[in-house]
């Protein structure tokens, strides 16, 4: 009985000593102010400035200021309030005022173009986002959210009018701590532009594009067409007719550049199997590489037909049976003289004609050059 009187009494102490120990814990930590402030939310609450609230920490004293953004508060303005909501004894540290940050998200301008280029492609009927042009009703501004809005640029709604090239747009950001999302709405034009070859001056009929005529322009697809031009494309060319300064290039506004002029003077060339024979001749046509054209053999005075394969050069193909390959070049002298005049008619099928004489043999094709 002795033992368990004294067991009791000892567990009687402990108890009133740790009691006794936090209490004196709370009498020592008591309430002090902070210097600096950083909440994450519209308002400010008294365990915000002060260290050892206790029961009162989560009594909302004032509103924060806006997201981003420092504001001041007076010391003697503060402690007013606390003493207002029963909380007293706070230790100010000769602090004359303190200064509450409100932490931010930001939302860049730019972030929300691509957004909103994003949510808009490839619905009815435009393209990539890439190429996409928007033109908002109100430009966006960078946009300061609470901290809390973590979460991405999500499109709830998402409309687009083909016909007026008009869009409307609203993105949700999730709140982490399960506040309702923010809610955030653009609305404006989008446009697909396409990458064009626009002129930088007026070219004449048949004038070739040089590089400094041409710079390189994104405009409006239905503007230019499936068939504009890139620059790449563009240079080289021959304006096929006038075309003015800030055009830009379709197909059908420039062609392969001639490369055989009319009066010109060209190299005829007879090709058969194994033998290669030139003639000077002049153009009676413009062509470029793959025309027919007509050419005077300036020796015969006779005119013939060919196909334009490069400046200035125009190929009359004939055919002659393989064994020419190994002539003799007595064999070629002949056929120089007979090319001159036979050969020198109106069409390739006389050439051939010509030279399947030469050979007394069958004809057969040939390559073309």
């Amino acid at each position: 009985m002795v033992i368990r009187s004294l067991l009791v009494a000892a567990a009687l102490i402990a108890l009133a000593a740790e009691a006794f120990a936090q209490d004196k814990s709370e009498v020592i930590a008591a309430p002090m102010l902070r210097a600096n402030v950083v909440v994450t939310s519209d308002i400010v609450r008294v365990g915000d400035v002060i260290d050892n609230a206790g029961p009162a920490a989560g009594i909302a004293i004032y509103r924060a200021p806006d997201p981003g953004t420092t504001g001041t508060l007076p010391v003697t303005q503060v402690i007013s309030t606390l003493r207002a909501h029963k909380v007293i004894g706070v230790d100010t540290r000769n602090l004359r005022e303190i200064s509450v940050t409100r932490q931010a998200r930001s939302v860049e301008a730019s972030d929300i173009e691509q957004a909103v280029a994003q949510a808009l492609e490839r619905r009815n009927g435009l393209g990539d986002a890439a190429n996409l042009r928007l033109t908002f009703d109100r430009a966006p501004d960078d946009i300061r959210l609470d901290a809390t809005h973590s979460g991405a640029l999500h499109p709830a709604v998402v409309r687009y009018d083909s016909r007026t090239a008009r869009f409307d747009v609203i993105f949700e950001i999730a709140n982490e701590s399960g506040l309702a999302p923010v809610k955030l709405r653009f609305s404006g034009t989008a446009v697909e532009t396409v990458e064009a070859a626009v002129l930088a001056r007026s070219l004449e009929r048949n004038e070739m594009l040089k590089s400094s005529d041409v710079v390189t322009e994104r405009r409006p697809k239905t503007e230019v067409g499936s068939d504009v031009l890139t620059r790449d494309r563009a240079v080289g060319m021959q304006a096929r007719r006038q075309l003015r300064a800030g055009q830009a290039l379709r197909g059908a506004d420039v062609v392969r550049p001639d490369l055989v002029q009319r009066d010109q003077g060209v190299t005829l060339i007879y090709e058969t199997a194994g033998i290669h024979l030139t003639v000077l001749g002049k153009a009676l046509d413009s062509g470029t590489e793959g025309d027919i054209v007509n050419v005077l053999n300036l020796q015969s005075k006779r005119t013939v037909s060919g196909v334009v394969v490069g400046r200035g050069r125009v190929a009359i193909v004939v055919a002659s049976r393989p064994e020419v390959a190994v002539a003799q070049p007595k064999l070629q002298d002949k056929l120089q003289d007979k090319l001159s005049d036979s050969t020198s008619s109106l069409g390739a099928a006389q050439a051939a004609a010509a030279i399947s004489l030469a050979n007394a043999g069958a004809q057969v094709p040939a390559k073309p050059e």
